[in-house]
């Protein structure tokens, strides 16, 4: 009864960092024999395991996981191959029967799973090269300062020192005389090849922030400073674009010397803290989300069985 209708039904749990998306997740997914399939920018790397909050053993013993922990920290990934492997393995599963459940915070790859990126493959060497001897020479700020006049609504989602992302998005300026989100107008995001449900799961703001506090503590306090030297000497630069993440970025300034702990502590906990709210206005700005609080599970379970057995 729940693969009914000719497109697949894929149920998505989403919503901030810190919220409990995890523990919700397994629990649905086990209830209703399903299998989740991340959506997690940073879960999808190898030796990134504290930093990314990602699943731990037993959880993913519970429920097989797919879509995390399957690339090396120095790899190219993006939206656009998320979305390509992300949809193999969704029609994968319910080619076998089993129910989907879409799990993550990183809002673009759950769009791109569903509707598709604008079909551009924009790039030139030259612009790149040139825009990489900018940010060895006058820093990430002078870029991010452009891209703020150029393409101000997309600056506004991306963090100052994520140089990648600055990087590309003036590259497509460059070269299409466009900003990013004129792009995606443009596409539209109409190719969804499912049929899906969208759940987003929050709390009180000053509760969530108080959550997120106290999950850098015990990301701190499980070694999360460890890892980051791993990775260090594995020889992941610190400008990779994994490496420039929340959480990692301020691991390496300590390391480096360049703010002090009390410090790092305290941008660490800021930073996701602003990331969280980020998220909140990417998945607020979704009409096909309906909100409910993590400890719902069973006004949850009824919408997903409704869902599942509607023609």
């Amino acid at each position: 009864m729940y693969f009914k209708g000719v497109k697949p039904k894929v149920i998505v749990i989403c919503g901030p960092t810190a919220l409990g998306k995890t523990s919700t997740a397994i629990h649905l997914a086990k209830h209703f024999d399903g299998e989740i399939v991340g959506a997690d920018s940073m879960q999808i790397y190898r030796y990134m395991d504290i930093g990314t909050a990602k699943p731990t053993m037993d959880e993913q013993a519970r429920v097989k996981h797919h879509m995390i922990n399957f690339i090396d920290p120095d790899e190219h990934f993006d939206a656009r191959k998320y979305a390509t492997l992300a949809r193999e393995k969704v029609m994968e599963l319910c080619g076998q029967k089993i129910i989907p459940f879409v799990v993550g915070g990183t809002g673009l790859y759950i769009k791109a799973l569903f509707y598709g990126l604008f079909k551009t493959e924009a790039s030139d060497s030259d612009i790149r090269g040139h825009l990489k001897a900018e940010v060895q020479a006058y820093g990430n700020a002078y870029l991010y300062k452009r891209l703020c006049r150029q393409d101000p609504d997309t600056a506004r989602k991306i963090h100052p020192n994520d140089t990648y992302r600055i990087m590309r998005a003036l590259e497509v300026y460059a070269l299409t005389g466009k900003t990013l989100a004129e792009l995606h107008q443009a596409h539209g995001f109409k190719d969804i090849p499912f049929v899906v449900l969208k759940i987003g799961l929050h709390i009180h703001r000053e509760i969530l922030y108080d959550r997120i506090n106290k999950r850098v503590e015990i990301m701190i306090n499980s070694g999360l400073v460890n890892e980051v030297k791993r990775l260090l000497a594995m020889g992941y630069s610190p400008e990779q674009k994994s490496m420039q993440s929340i959480g990692y970025r301020h691991i390496v300034n300590f390391i480096e010397g360049h703010c002090t702990w009390e410090e790092t502590v305290r941008t660490l906990k800021r930073d996701t803290r602003r990331y969280a709210k980020r998220q909140m206005t990417w998945f607020k700005a979704d009409p096909e989300v309906i909100w409910k609080e993590p400890e719902a599970l069973e006004d949850i379970k009824g919408l997903i069985k409704k869902f599942l057995q509607e023609g």
